[in-house]
């Protein structure tokens, strides 16, 4: 089998597993009642979802995973890979679950949530050091690579230099994983963005992972996609379901996973750029907030904050995947001209 028939077989299988079992699962979650808890001091235009299912990442994580499975030959990065993503989607999982049966907006405490993602990240990182897989980043629109530890860079004779390298490494693989992970969590607040931008990511991530060797990761990441616009379908406003923690909370991993195994983790700072300006856009609410006691933003996450200002809620998901496309065409050519 050649290696596009094996990139479209993923694609689709993920998108059509995802349209078949759609209906089926969200019937299953209307009838065990696992809907969606709005938060009181939300947009007020979202009170009206309350009670819509949730949970819905269980359908991607199921559609990625035979779509990733369908062309066969499974190797250990895609073993790795797909265990940070399901490891994250466990994590979401519980979140939710206790969200449904408390019948609260708020599920595992962040402290409990963090240390769970910690834990995932380091074993998966530690796969990383022990199979000796190249540790070093490429860094846009350069040929210049950030390698562990960074004192290479300036040609320092440091003493257990390669220990140090692991260390610094390691916590800088676990901070972009549970970093991501969690941004693609703050930008699922709308109908369709989160999988709509991971779509979008995961295929330029994709093809980075393509020239960079790893076809396998490319079959995982088209996976991903089509795994996503298959629940685009079915999130698109009005949603008839939502992802929930399960779903975002899983897609920040998988895309961290590629672009860890690729070298390309800056590269994701770009491409996925919507995700890192949800986060950043809350980080400086909480900042702003804390030491001035006042607001930057209407509201955070950043698209909220759009909403907020008179957009409607399908117009601000459209612009921010259009953003996302624009982002992930800088990553190319950040990739491209160096």
């Amino acid at each position: 089998m050649s290696e596009l028939a094996r990139f479209v077989i993923a694609g689709i299988t993920a998108f059509v597993v995802c349209l078949m079992l759609g209906p089926t699962i969200i019937k299953i979650l209307h009838r065990m009642k696992f809907g969606q808890s709005v938060r009181d001091d939300g947009p007020q235009s979202h009170l009206k979802k309350a009670g819509t299912p949730t949970m819905g990442g269980v359908l991607i994580i199921l559609a990625l995973l035979i779509g990733t499975l369908a062309p066969g030959h499974i190797t250990p990065k895609v073993i790795w890979v797909l265990f940070l993503t399901l490891g994250f989607g466990l994590i979401g999982f519980a979140d939710d679950l206790i969200i449904i049966v408390a019948k609260r907006s708020m599920g595992l405490t962040a402290r409990q949530k963090f240390f769970a993602q910690i834990v995932v990240a380091s074993i998966a990182t530690t796969f990383l050091l022990t199979n000796h897989a190249q540790t070093a980043q490429r860094i846009p629109f350069t040929n210049l690579m950030l390698e562990f530890p960074v004192l290479n860079l300036v040609n320092l004779k440091v003493p257990f230099a390669d220990i140090l390298g692991n260390i610094l490494f390691f916590i800088f693989s676990v901070f972009i994983m549970v970093g991501f992970s969690n941004a693609v969590n703050l930008t699922d607040g709308l109908d369709g963005l989160a999988a709509g931008t991971t779509a979008v990511a995961a295929i330029i991530m994709g093809v980075f992972a393509l020239l960079q060797g790893h076809n396998d990761l490319t079959v995982f990441a088209i996976a991903v996609a089509g795994a996503c616009l298959g629940f685009v379908w079915f999130n698109g406003p009005p949603a008839q379901v939502f992802m929930g923690d399960t779903g975002s909370l899983a897609l920040g991993g998988a895309l961290a996973g590629i672009a860890m195994y690729s070298q390309l983790s800056f590269f994701l700072l770009i491409v996925g750029g919507v995700f890192v300006a949800e986060t950043l856009s809350v980080m400086i609410q909480v900042a702003s907030f804390k030491l001035t006691g006042k607001r930057v933003f209407r509201m955070a996450p950043l698209h909220h904050h759009f909403e907020l200002g008179g957009l409607a809620e399908s117009k601000v998901m459209l612009r921010l995947w259009m953003i996302g496309i624009i982002l992930g065409g800088l990553g190319i050519l950040g990739y491209i001209f160096r």
